[in-house]
């Protein structure tokens, strides 16, 4: 049944669903994550959590750098 309304969907409608799971779980994420982490300590336990065996660390720990370091000055 779950299998055959997902066929029916439109392309925008699964994706509508697919963005909303991933924010669900971005939040879950975030908010087990200790208080007092700087913002780049903060993106790589998020990133660790999520992508751990998918990707090598040392990238993991770049991604949390450069973001840091590439953000808009203006930007929280």
């Amino acid at each position: 049944m779950i299998a055959e309304r997902c066929r029916r969907m439109s392309p925008e409608q699964r994706m509508r669903i697919a963005s909303s799971m991933f924010e669900a779980a971005r939040r879950i994420v975030e908010s087990s994550l200790p208080p007092g982490l700087t913002r780049t300590e903060r993106r790589l336990a998020f990133v660790r959590r999520l992508y751990t065996g998918e990707l090598p660390d040392a990238a993991l720990r770049a991604y949390a750098q450069w973001t840091a370091e590439r953000r808009d000055p203006g930007m929280v």
